[in-house]
């Protein structure tokens, strides 16, 4: 087995805690709010929420900003632009953009943790444009939205 990744920490705000693991087999790290008093996020209001940290991903692997699924089924909050992307370049404080998809006000806690953050390898593609060449044909084609899944209903009922 290799050697797991590692990503360099700064703390950036007094209230930041550092991202944790909540189980041996979990793929995401918690980041938590670093916020001096806690927020109220009423239904359907958004806020961008710091974390305090910046983080230095290794090259070739970005980070993943995710929903925490507790806080999504029991409250509706979400991160709006799921997953949020930090490139291994980016040097700036982590912010999480909530949104409360619920019908109550939610409190946002100091050091509540809010998001996961999952690290992973990225592949990086040349672009070639094609004129005169066709693409290869595949049996889905240029169906769009809802095509594969109006498909398997009908192959699995």
């Amino acid at each position: 087995m290799s050697a797991p990744a590692v990503i360099k920490v700064k703390r950036v705000r007094e209230q930041a805690e550092l991202p944790r693991y909540m189980s041996a087999g979990a793929a995401g790290l918690d980041l938590g709010a670093a916020l001096e008093h806690a927020i109220e996020l009423a239904p359907g209001a958004r806020a961008l929420v710091p974390t305090g940290l910046v983080v230095e991903l290794p090259p070739g692997h970005e980070g993943q900003v995710r929903p925490r699924s507790g806080l999504a089924v029991r409250h509706g909050l979400t991160v709006l632009n799921a997953p949020g992307t930090i490139d291994s370049d980016y040097r700036g404080e982590i912010s999480v953009a909530l949104i409360n998809l619920g019908s109550e006000t939610v409190s946002i806690a100091p050091r509540m943790r809010i998001a996961q953050l999952v690290v992973a390898p990225v592949s990086r593609v040349e672009v070639e444009e094609v004129v005169d060449l066709e693409l290869s044909a595949t049996a889905r084609g240029a169906g769009g939205f809802g095509h594969t899944g109006s498909e398997w209903a009908r192959t699995e009922a």
